[in-house]
């Protein structure tokens, strides 16, 4: 029998309403920038056949480990050393074929890449002759050794974590963080430290309650199935879901099996959703996965830490992304995204305030890191930081300096540059 309490106090999604909430200054970071100059290519992935933006487009700098992601609009920056100048790119994405382009063809401003929707028969699937999905999966997790990184890492990673009530940013939070990513075949945890970071919080817009994910970038990190096994698909749980062949398809060109999970006991909040297994290697190169949370009571239980008194808080929707790239053979983490809707309800209140909490972080550069010398000069994290308290607010332009990031959204610009005007008239 399962203890869905583990995977809760491991990935920490937990909401907490205050009442009253306490601002805390900027921290120190004991990273520094390197010397190195770095060009900024901006633009757009949209569907080549109707202009629509592209999300979740994954840009990987060949020969290099550096990548970046586009946003919910389409658009990517992607910023890149000098002396890489004479590089390519390659823009991938589930369910289109991928596009593989020098550097020369980008600009600083307005690229615009056009990807082809995936259209060829899948016929060849059938030589790898995966009959039994159960068995795919077990051979995937008994692969793990062999298919993901075995040596320590040191990833440069970018963090944001948005939360809305209704339409409305109130609340915006951003890092660049450093990962100290142990191997996939050691029990060790990944290590978290944040390099650079800003948020701003509009109160107003939240009425009486301030709304806190707590986590921050370890509510991300956790979901490398891969390397936390324990939290959705232990080995010995493997029993514990039903699986289901769904149409195979393509990403990054090769082959691959679309898995269908689903737990089979529904007594607690349950997992389903899909598994994307390299039809070659038995490697899960993607995750798209729900926690069903329709027992109110007990979500609640689970996920709501603090509330006001008058107040019924719970979750209704939990959906959870996660995506891996590969280098030199090798797969890792590349990219996580958590969304979560919770509903307050008040006594003698006709209607209710609904909250939406977005985080997502994406590796933007990683190395080797054999050495621990890194534990003499940084500040850890803990897995239960509150990002809204602990970053400063958005005052530089530049902030990011030669750092990859996500793209603001166009809804989280506008809310950027109304705070940055309201600083600017304080």
């Amino acid at each position: 029998m399962r203890n869905p309490k583990a995977f809760f106090n491991g990935l920490t999604n937990n909401l907490i309403l205050f009442v009253s909430f306490l601002f805390i200054g900027a921290q120190s970071f004991a990273f520094q920038p390197s010397d190195i100059k770095y060009v900024e290519y901006k633009g757009e992935v949209v569907n080549a056949n109707n202009g629509r933006p592209i999300s979740s487009a994954y840009l990987a700098l060949n020969n290099s480990n550096i990548s970046t992601i586009t946003n919910s609009d389409g658009e990517f920056s992607l910023k890149v050393p000098e002396d890489l100048i004479e590089a390519t790119v390659t823009v991938s994405v589930l369910g289109f074929q991928s596009k593989t382009l020098p550097l020369t063809y980008f600009k600083s401003e307005g690229t615009r890449i056009e990807l082809e929707e995936t259209v060829q028969e899948l016929a060849e699937i059938n030589l790898y002759k995966a009959t039994n999905p159960r068995l795919l999966v077990e051979e995937m997790l008994a692969k793990k050794d062999e298919n993901y990184l075995s040596d320590q890492s040191l990833m440069t990673s970018f963090y944001r974590e948005t939360i809305k009530k209704g339409w409305s940013n109130v609340s915006l939070s951003e890092a660049v963080v450093k990962i100290f990513k142990s191997p996939y075949n050691s029990s060790k945890r990944d290590l978290v430290s944040i390099y650079k970071a800003r948020k701003s919080t509009d109160y107003d817009k939240l009425d009486t309650v301030a709304v806190k994910l707590r986590g921050g970038p370890f509510n991300t990190l956790y979901l490398d199935m891969m390397k936390y096994t324990e939290y959705v698909l232990r080995p010995e749980m493997v029993e514990s879901y039903n699986f289901t062949f769904d149409e195979p398809t393509k990403i990054n060109d090769r082959f691959t099996y679309v898995v269908d999970f689903k737990e089979l006991d529904e007594s607690d909040p349950w997992y389903y959703g899909k598994l994307f297994i390299d039809a070659e290697t038995s490697t899960l190169v993607k995750a798209n996965y729900s926690l069903n949370v329709d027992d109110r009571s007990k979500a609640a239980k689970m996920f709501v830490k603090k509330k006001p008194s008058g107040a019924k808080v719970y979750p209704v929707e939990l959906n959870y992304q996660v995506d891996y790239a590969q280098n030199n053979g090798k797969w890792h983490y590349a990219y996580g995204k958590a969304q979560m809707d919770y509903v307050v309800n008040w006594k003698r209140k006709i209607f209710n305030s609904r909250y939406k909490i977005n985080s997502e972080m994406v590796v933007t550069d990683w190395e080797s890191y054999a050495s621990d010398d890194w534990k003499k000069s940084v500040d850890l994290i803990n897995p239960n930081i509150v990002m809204v308290d602990d970053v400063s607010g958005f005052y530089d332009t530049e902030f990011w300096g030669s750092n990859n990031i996500i793209e603001p959204e166009k809804s989280i610009q506008n809310a950027i540059d109304k705070i940055k005007r309201k600083m600017k008239n304080e």
